[in-house]
């Protein structure tokens, strides 16, 4: 008997799709997209500019095979299915299909699910649908807006300086980085005082004089103040105010990168290939299902079900008055698809009751992703909040504390959250407390933190950088080119990164920046929405940016290599330093004549071994010679501190111990002795 095909883009979400379509169905993978542009034509393009940007699609490499036998599949079917991820990407891969498979339209159909569960799988073929082409296009602009920009941008970068490569949302990254770099380097630090009051359980800092906000800029002016107070305080106010604490919204892409990084220390990578499999099927006790929606999303959306069943879990479990609301999305702007939150496909399934079945990352992304949407829909927690005015000759100390009154959402949701509650003791206004001690402390301001892989993903969604599928990629280019070291979970900018970004704005500040990048973002939504014509979008971005790329080939200075004072043994031209994805090398000026490396290095002093990759970590230095402490495998692996490692290993998550001037502390958790 003939099978009706269903083609998804996992061979493991094929596996669970087709045990919930029965024997009528016959269920294969496409492992992904299965064409990409060629590289043929101007510049490599693999694009007809001229006549119109038509797109030159061929097979990828490796993948004959699977699309003959795929033709071969559609050939025995009466009915094919195009089933592949409910986004702009997944549409486009449909498309693909359709046309290379030479798809009958009277015999196909898209359909299309944000959970893998036999429910949602069988009502899809309800909603059966033609491919969207307005969606196709928006991804079609895009994939060649980046092979344009990124084409001639990285040649221009390999022939000018020591870069590798650029694009249009990664250099956008990196000028962020660097743009911090240099707010750093500019910082001027100044020292300013605060005067504490030391009571038997409590303290309070000095916040005003005559009521008038005050700043102690020197340790005359802390001293002098501290001699006209006394021991003895009068409580001058007592302001006592309810407040609601709301709970987060469910999930999205970015949210759920950014609480991994700091919550269970995962990177953007990791979290999303954990959330993939999460997503497409683990095998429990008795059945193989998708355990969270479509993990690519920008919507806070959760389905009219998900909330009615996840409403009664609640009443059920904790009781009516921990019944929350919906949350609402405040932003309007470039929320794409009809997407809901990554959310447990059911609210019944436990983390705990599976903890069995899933690897112990598995186990601790599910619960945060669970507990999440479960809080989202809890009521709000009410805390007290207090704060005290405290009157020493008209100078006046405050403090602030709180006693939660309600826990609502955080009766599930505490383990997550950071601030902790500070409670004071009862009081009445006119009551006079003696201190045990006032004393002042110097403080230094502080430059702006550079940002780790969390704050960056936070800025980018901010701003409207890219999409959330793209934040993990974007970043691990930025480390896999050298452009980005990462020391203690911070992004320091490179001399390669700082030179590419300076020259990319020279000649292109007009197109990477913010702003243009997110404009870019609005007009492929049009495009989705079919508000705009894709060829308008790429005439007037070609147009504007080809003639700036043939200038910056014909005057942009190209960085003179650094010479090393010594002669090459072949052929005695001069030896100079250059750079390779590896790191930097010594080589003759004459290549490709001369093809003499330099193969001595010093003595490298090798630390201990590197618990990440089974390296060494050896003792480096920046290019301004600050020694730091780094893995010989750089960049394939990216171990990185200030601090020089002790040689032990940390009890609690294997990283190495490093050695402060006071402590001995863990490089990666918060573990110190």
């Amino acid at each position: 008997m003939t099978k009706k095909l269903v083609i998804v883009e996992s061979p493991s979400k094929s596996k669970t799709i087709e045990k919930y379509l029965g024997t009528d169905y016959k269920v294969v993978s496409s492992l992904g997209h299965i064409r990409d542009l060629a590289t043929t034509g101007k510049y490599g393009f693999g694009i007809d500019i001229e006549n119109g940007f038509i797109p030159n699609y061929e097979i990828i490499k490796g993948k004959k095979k699977l699309v003959t036998s795929l033709k071969k599949d559609v050939k025995d079917s009466n009915f094919v299915y195009l089933a592949t991820d409910p986004d702009r990407e997944g549409e486009a891969i449909s498309w693909h299909l359709f046309d290379a498979l030479g798809l009958d339209k009277k015999k196909y159909k898209r359909i299309v699910f944000n959970e893998i569960t036999k429910d949602v799988i069988l009502s899809s073929f309800d909603k059966a649908r033609e491919i969207d082409d307005n969606l196709v296009r928006s991804q079609e602009t895009r994939r060649m807006l980046d092979r344009i920009i990124g084409f001639r941008l990285s040649k221009l970068m390999q022939s000018k300086t020591g870069g590798k490569s650029a694009g249009r949302v990664q250099s956008v990254a990196l000028k962020l980085i660097v743009d911090r770099e240099r707010e750093i380097e500019a910082f001027i630090p100044e020292d300013y005082y605060e005067i504490d009051a030391i009571f038997n359980n409590f303290e309070a800092k000095l916040d005003s004089y005559n009521n008038m906000k005050i700043e102690i800029k020197t340790e005359e002016e802390a001293k002098d103040i501290i001699s006209k107070l006394s021991d003895l305080f009068k409580i001058k106010s007592i302001e006592k105010q309810i407040k609601n604490k709301k709970a987060k919204a469910p999930h999205i892409t970015s949210t759920l990168q950014q609480e991994a990084s700091s919550k269970l220390n995962f990177t953007s990578k990791k979290t999303m290939m954990i959330a993939q499999k999460l997503y497409e099927g683990i095998t429990l006790k008795d059945e193989t299902v998708g355990l969270i929606t479509y993990m690519r999303t920008d919507s806070i959306r959760l389905s009219d079900e998900f909330i009615k069943r996840t409403y009664g879990y609640i009443k059920e479990n904790y009781g009516e008055k921990y019944l929350g609301y919906v949350k609402k999305s405040k932003k309007t702007e470039n929320v794409q698809d009809a997407h809901e939150a990554i959310r447990p496909t059911s609210i019944n399934r436990t983390p705990e009751s599976i903890k069995e079945y899933l690897s112990n990352d598995e186990y601790k992304l599910y619960k945060m992703i669970y507990y999440r949407a479960l809080a989202s829909l809890m009521k709000d927690a009410e805390v007290e909040a207090t704060t005290i005015i405290l009157d020493n000759n008209n100078y006046q100390f405050k403090t602030t504390g709180s006693v939660l009154k309600f826990d609502g959402y955080l009766k599930v949701y505490s383990e997550y959250e950071d601030s902790k509650d500070t409670i004071l003791p009862s009081f009445e206004e006119n009551q006079e407390l003696k201190s045990n001690e006032i004393n002042y402390t110097k403080h230094t301001t502080k430059p702006p933190a550079r940002y780790t892989e969390s704050k960056l993903i936070k800025e980018m969604e901010i701003l409207g950088i890219g999409r959330p599928s793209t934040y993990a990629t974007t970043i691990g280019i930025l480390s896999e080119r050298g452009y980005v070291k990462v020391i203690e979970k911070k992004f320091h900018p490179t001399e390669v990164g700082i030179e590419t970004t300076d020259k990319l704005q020279e000649y292109f500040k007009d197109i990477i920046n913010v702003d243009y990048t997110k404009e870019m973002e609005d007009d492929l939504d049009k495009i989705a929405d079919g508000n705009l014509i894709w060829t308008n979008l790429l005439n007037r971005f070609y147009n504007e940016f080809e003639p700036k790329v043939k200038e910056a080939f014909s005057n942009m200075e190209k960085k003179q290599a650094e010479v090393t004072g010594e002669m090459c043994p072949n052929c005695k031209s001069p030896l100079v330093i250059k750079r390779s994805r590896y790191g930097e090398f010594t080589a003759c000026s004459n290549y490709p004549e001369c093809k003499y490396i330099k193969t001595e290095k010093e003595p490298q002093k090798e630390i201990m071994d590197c618990p990440t990759c089974g390296g060494k970590i050896i003792e480096k230095k920046t290019r301004k010679g600050k020694i730091f402490y780094g893995c010989n495998n750089y960049p394939k692996c990216d171990f990185a501190t200030w601090d020089k490692p002790t040689g032990e290993i940390c009890p609690n998550c294997s990283k190495p111990l490093v050695e402060t001037k006071d402590k001995i502390k863990c490089s990666k958790c918060e573990y110190e002795r």
